[in-house]
């Protein structure tokens, strides 16, 4: 929606949650010589300032992001997270935070390829200028990317991780969600894709991972984060899930090490917990 502004939700521990799979993903995709593309359906503005505006009216990076910079005694696959909002911080102090876009930037290679959607008019034009010199293999869209996303695939390389999170603020993106993989498992069966949603007090939120588990006709990966109880008004973001289609099998091994050490980090009250669930041939 036009409304929504990722800025004030940067680095919260929804951000933290999707961005340690991410990591493992491009990690995955970039250990082999062959080139892979990468989409961002809903890529934000590609990097954020934690002390502006937006990002400090409610500051909900302290309580994800925050909680874990600095510490060196967590699981291998926070660390590497870790080091990519490094890379957006040289001088070593927790100032901005990457999107999703930015950390793929770090993580691949002069021969992958990103193509990045953006619809809202704000948000595309600060995309647009952060990528400003990235050359010609970063495509940014002012494109809704449930649509956009049609014509990325499949990939020249055969070889892709797409990564779809709207804001869900319109409760219809979860069955566009739907519709979009639908489509998308059909073009290019074998691709990586990575959706990313909220848990809140919702029916379409609950019942959104066991849609996807439905239609997946492979491997399947579901990790969620609870850090506290439903809000008793019923309104609020209280967790958020990752489900991958085609994921490699590293990924979870290394999330079983993570999970645990999240719940304990990010945890607000006494009903944070996780829940992990796969499918590997």
């Amino acid at each position: 929606m036009f409304s929504y502004r990722h800025g004030f939700h940067a680095g919260n521990h929804a951000d933290v949650l999707k961005h340690i799979v991410l990591v493992q993903l491009l990690a995955h995709m970039a250990a082999k010589d062959k080139p892979f593309q990468f989409v961002d359906t809903h890529a934000g503005a590609g990097g954020y300032s934690l002390s502006d505006t937006f990002a400090a009216k409610n500051a909900e990076y302290e309580t994800g992001i925050g909680r874990l910079w600095g510490r060196t005694d967590l699981p291998a696959a926070v660390n590497d997270y870790l080091a990519q909002v490094a890379l957006y911080n040289p001088d070593g102090k927790l100032r901005y935070y990457p999107g999703s876009p930015r950390i793929a930037l770090q993580m691949t290679r002069e021969q992958d390829r990103l193509r990045l959607f953006e619809l809202h008019t704000t948000e595309i034009q600060v995309l647009q200028n952060h990528f400003t010199g990235a050359g010609k293999r970063v495509a940014v869209h002012a494109q809704d990317g449930f649509t956009g996303l049609k014509s990325a695939l499949p990939p020249p390389s055969r070889r892709g991780l797409t990564l779809i999170d709207p804001s869900y603020e319109d409760k219809g993106d979860y069955a566009r969600v739907v519709e979009t993989m639908r489509d998308a498992l059909q073009r290019f069966p074998t691709g990586t894709y990575a959706i990313w949603y909220p848990q809140v007090m919702r029916r379409e939120s609950h019942e959104l991972p066991a849609k996807l588990q439905r239609m997946a006709p492979g491997d399947w990966l579901h990790v969620a984060l609870k850090v506290s109880a439903p809000p008793a008004d019923g309104f609020g973001l209280f967790g958020s899930g990752m489900f991958i289609f085609n994921q490699p099998w590293k990924l979870e091994p290394a999330l079983r090490s993570v999970m645990p050490a999240l719940v304990k980090a990010l945890a607000q009250d006494g009903k944070a917990a996780h829940e992990l669930k796969f499918r590997q041939a």
